[in-house]
């Protein structure tokens, strides 16, 4: 959905794909809930297929996308639309384009900047969670796009949850699982991964 820089100024383009397949799914039954198995295995970028492992750290309904790039206040007379601040899913603060990225949870703190298509920033850990901060010493600016930098979990998706990231074995397997017995994921969601290609997060 962005451009992502990579180490040594290389960049993934925006609109490169990442491909995946279905591992396993599991109706519901009474003891358990409906839950699918899925695994990214490769990045297509500039006519190049780049096997991966990713692990999934936001998962987000459409309507909080479509919240996140909506300005918190009108454009006045003389104001340009993407100069307006926005709000990131999970609260950082975009203060409009090229401008800084405010931690949510602490507005003396810049933890990114607004680009073209959304924003980079320090990847920060949720406290209470399983998200990470920086992995291996990378604590280079990363593509976001409408994620906070301490975003983790499930947004706007009811009955949804993580089973299982992919951070820890089986590598890779992203489990979804609902608590209402019908798991269905709406077309226009948006999922935030990181991942790991010949050992550089």
């Amino acid at each position: 959905m962005q451009k992502v820089p990579l180490p040594q100024g290389a960049t993934i383009k925006e609109g490169s794909k990442v491909i995946g397949h279905i591992v396993e799914v599991t109706p519901a039954i009474a003891a358990a809930p409906a839950r699918i198995t899925f695994q990214f295995d490769q990045l297509i970028s500039s006519h190049r297929a780049i096997p991966i492992t990713a692990d999934l750290r936001v998962i987000a309904g459409f309507m909080r996308l479509d919240e996140a790039q909506i300005p918190t206040m009108g454009a006045g007379e003389s104001e340009v639309f993407r100069w307006l601040t926005t709000v990131q899913i999970g609260g950082d603060v975009v203060y409009g384009d090229g401008g800084p990225v405010i931690a949510g949870d602490d507005s003396h703190q810049v933890v990114g900047k607004r680009v073209d298509a959304g924003v980079v920033g320090l990847v920060r850990a949720k406290p209470g969670t399983n998200c990470r901060g920086p992995l291996d010493g990378n604590n280079n600016p990363q593509a976001l796009w409408l994620f906070s930098s301490d975003a983790c979990g499930v947004y706007g998706l009811e009955h949804l949850s993580i089973a299982h990231a992919g951070r820890t074995h089986p590598l890779g397997q992203i489990v979804l699982a609902s608590d209402n017995g019908k798991l269905k994921i709406p077309s226009g969601t948006g999922m935030l991964l990181r991942t790991i290609s010949n050992g550089t997060n």
